[in-house]
């Protein structure tokens, strides 16, 4: 007897029941649907966990209230399982896919990546898109029958294509990959367990990222303000945003700014959800699917914001960039991360055995440098700056 209850869901949503299975069958579970135990693999994992001390913006030690990878996971899966609940989708999938988006970074956030597919530009590069593969296919080792988490496919799909396909539909790479390539990783697995790169993903896929837009547009505004990089009243440059201010000024006037910023927040992310909603009804209004393969062989995505919000949204995007991603307080945390991954790196490279727990280090130095990248990527922010103290006589602030 199944003790979990099936709700009735679109037609066009993932269906549970029907999933195309595991790379390594398993008896299904009588308690959990396929998407739940996906889930709570994902939240049992060691990456999953360590994302408690990774970078989202600023770096941990900085302060208790700024967005981890680990807490956006948990704005994003929220958000993520409120659209799919408003459109009739599976939620317990868009929360699984929403858990899982970030588990490839590396430490000190995008510093961190840019830094090490730097240093692995004559190895296949680095893409957190496809470490959150491998991390998830080989290098949690937590089961005794395989390697990895063993996923479903809709999971391994939507972890893959949530961004849109990979492929056009006459196997060139297109959109991130067009110029770099498919990472070999994602190429290796699509010949064992094929993913149907030229295609988009599912409606849930879709929706995990758009919630991921949502939450980090909402959140970093809101640590920026907290940081003092820039005050509320400059927020009104983007007339988005400055609409809503306000609004808020109208419904509280004399409002302090600590609680004006959190009421920003809110109704950025209220917005921002019902547009996507209302815009993504209308688009599946027009397609009318019968299914999910009807989503997946679409010409455009069907989880979008309307062309007034799309707007709306890259300027709030564009004043980040400027005023928060490229702040000089920023700039100097980045140099200061890419110097800590890289003589890391460098080091290791050199010295393997100086990599604690790796077992046999592969003598071909592509492999031996794919070691390396895991290892870094693994580590949190703190554990990457102590083993740079350990390994060096100086290490960068990161202050």
């Amino acid at each position: 007897m199944l003790f979990y209850r099936d709700r009735p869901l679109s037609p066009f949503a993932v269906d549970h029941r029907a999933s195309r299975g595991r790379l390594i069958a398993e008896a299904a579970s009588p308690t959990r649907t396929p998407f739940q135990r996906d889930r709570d693999r994902i939240i049992h994992a060691h990456a999953f966990r360590r994302l408690k001390h990774k970078t989202q913006v600023f770096v941990e030690h900085e302060g208790d209230h700024y967005r981890t990878r680990l807490t956006h996971s948990l704005e994003v899966s929220q958000i993520a399982r409120s659209i799919a609940r408003i459109l009739g989708l599976d939620e317990d999938l868009a929360e699984t896919l929403a858990l899982a988006h970030d588990l490839g970074h590396t430490p000190f956030g995008h510093a961190g990546e840019d830094a090490l597919n730097a240093l692995m530009a004559d190895y296949g590069g680095f893409d957190h898109n496809a470490q959150a593969l491998r991390i998830v296919t080989k290098l949690e080792r937590r089961y005794a029958a395989f390697d990895g988490l063993n996923l479903t496919w809709e999971s391994l799909e939507g972890l893959v294509k949530h961004n849109g396909p990979l492929l056009t539909r006459e196997g060139k790479p297109c959109g991130r990959y067009e110029k770099t390539g498919v990472p070999q990783d994602i190429l290796d697995h699509e010949a064992v367990f094929p993913l149907g790169l030229a295609q988009f993903a599912s409606a849930e896929a879709q929706i995990a990222a758009l919630a991921d837009d949502i939450a980090y547009d909402a959140h970093d505004l809101d640590d920026g303000l907290r940081a003092g990089l820039f005050p509320l009243s400059a927020l009104r440059a983007v007339p988005f945003l400055g609409g809503l201010l306000d609004e808020i000024a109208m419904a509280a006037p004399g409002l302090d700014e600590a609680r004006a910023g959190h009421e920003l927040m809110r109704r950025v992310i209220t917005r921002l959800v019902e547009d996507a909603a209302a815009e993504s009804e209308a688009r599946l209004i027009a397609l009318r699917p019968q299914s999910a393969a009807d989503i997946r062989g679409a010409a455009q995505p069907v989880i979008a914001f309307s062309n007034a919000m799309q707007a709306a949204e890259k300027a709030v995007k564009a004043y980040l960039f400027a005023s928060m991603y490229r702040h000089p307080r920023l700039l100097t945390l980045r140099a200061a991360a890419a110097e800590i991954i890289t003589g890391l790196f460098t080091r290791y490279l050199e010295k393997p055995g100086e990599m604690a727990g790796q077992g046999s280090i592969p003598q071909e130095e592509a492999a031996r440098a794919r070691l390396v990248a895991d290892y870094i990527a693994g580590m949190t922010d703190r554990f990457a700056q102590k083993e740079h103290q350990r390994l060096f006589d100086a290490t960068p602030a990161l202050r």
